[in-house]
């Protein structure tokens, strides 16, 4: 099979920009495809390959997707396509409201909300010899990143591939490393406070699945296969697509990635007064504690700091500057500059001293509770960076711009 693998692009942001590093590191034909081309009919016809989606938010993917877009989808996927789905691009796939449907199961809620704000490597247990299973030993460490939980249904045949076992060294919860804690912390503060922190008690629970749909399949992995420099995730990931498609990927595919220290190549004045902005935000942020520093691709943010935005934005810049503009990039740069010029500079007026107010407001309650009006700053951050989870404001309708020069520039899998 000579067919592109297909990368949903909606809604991914940071997550779409990994996948996409993975599918081109492993040097795998890919196009990259927008929600509203599959409505319009972009599978239709097409043979059979692997659908894959990203993490990000499943709703604000199915939203962009709309009833023809996931009726689309589900048609293809029937037709003998395979769809792999990691993180939010998984629970998109399954059986809640404007779901895919393509698996039976749900998403489960959370007794305890805390358990969503693990990242890390968590070891997980493969099951038996399935022929999708992973090329390398149990126990495999598989990176995930504030994963959602599956909640088994009756109905419908699902395999379980992998299992959670218990957690690698780096694993934190939310700004808390679990590492930095001394023996027996957590259940001090469970006993004395009530608090569970415990990322045990995902042990056993189902963490990538599969099931068939029609003639084709469907596999789901709450652990990001294409996280840099996870090389038993990324082996994974290319077993996964060489049993999927028949193409012979390189199997260690996703080398360690600092994308603020790639070189520039499109060399756009605007870009480089962004980037300068950005770097001395973060650094305001880092000499705060409000940032920190996580991998060489990913901020870490205090509890409450809008760094997963941040996060986005800064890595769809320095994948932007790293590219060659083609020609259908720099009409789509002449379309939006103006515009992206006047919500930068909104963006820089107000960015800084609203991260500093929250570093005062830290300061503050704990010895002045409320000082600083916690409505004003929810409404500042809300202009700058959007609802929690899921993004928007000034910093998200640059980041939009950025991520559209990437899919102008690599549409057809020839950046």
């Amino acid at each position: 099979m000579n067919e592109p693998i297909y990368l949903l692009w909606d809604n991914a942001h940071i997550w779409g920009l990994t996948a996409w590093r993975a599918l081109t590191s492993m040097e795998a034909p890919y196009r990259l495809l927008k929600a509203a081309s599959i409505a319009q009919g972009a599978l239709s016809g097409k043979p059979p390959s692997v659908l894959l989606a990203p993490g990000g938010t499943a709703r604000l993917k199915a939203e962009a997707l709309g009833a023809a877009g996931r009726s689309a989808i589900r048609a293809y996927i029937a037709a003998g396509g395979h769809y792999l789905g990691f993180c939010g691009g998984a629970g998109l796939a399954l059986s809640d409201n404007n779901g895919l449907g393509l698996c039976p199961w749900k998403r489960a809620a959370y007794i305890n909300r805390l358990q969503h704000f693990i990242s890390g490597h968590i070891h997980v247990q493969a099951s038996g010899e399935h022929p999708l299973g992973p090329p390398d030993a149990d126990p495999l460490p598989l990176p995930v990143w504030w994963p959602g939980r599956f909640a088994p249904q009756e109905e419908g045949e699902v395999e379980i591939l992998a299992a959670y076992l218990y957690p690698a060294g780096d694993i934190w919860l939310a700004d808390l490393p679990l590492s930095a804690l001394p023996p027996g912390t957590l259940s001090s503060w469970e006993e004395m406070y009530g608090v569970s922190f415990r990322p045990e008690e995902l042990s056993g629970q189902p963490c990538v699945i599969r099931n068939a749909y029609g003639q084709g399949s469907c596999v789901l992995s709450y652990s990001h296969l294409e996280t840099p420099d996870s090389p038993a995730a990324n082996r994974w990931l290319a077993h996964l697509l060489h049993s999927l498609t028949g193409l012979a990927p390189k199997e260690n595919c996703c080398p360690s990635w600092e994308p603020a220290a790639l070189p520039v190549l499109w060399d756009e004045p605007v870009f480089n007064d962004v980037r300068v902005f950005l770097n001395q935000l973060i650094q305001v942020g880092l000499e705060h504690n409000l940032l920190f520093s996580r991998t060489p691709w990913l901020w870490g943010w205090r509890a409450g700091i809008p760094g997963a935005a941040l996060n986005n934005f800064s890595t769809a810049l320095y994948s932007v500057q790293n590219l060659e503009p083609n020609d259908a990039a720099l009409k789509c740069w002449d379309t939006y500059k103006a515009f992206f010029t006047q919500k930068f500079g909104l963006f820089q007026k107000s960015a800084g001293q609203y991260l500093l107010a929250e570093r005062l407001a830290v300061t503050l309650d704990g010895v002045l509770s409320q000082t600083v009006d916690r409505r004003i700053l929810d409404m500042q951050r809300e202009a700058l960076f959007g609802q929690p989870m899921e993004g928007g404001g000034l910093c998200g309708e640059l980041t939009n711009v950025l991520e559209e020069l990437v899919f102008r520039a690599c549409e057809n899998g020839t950046a």
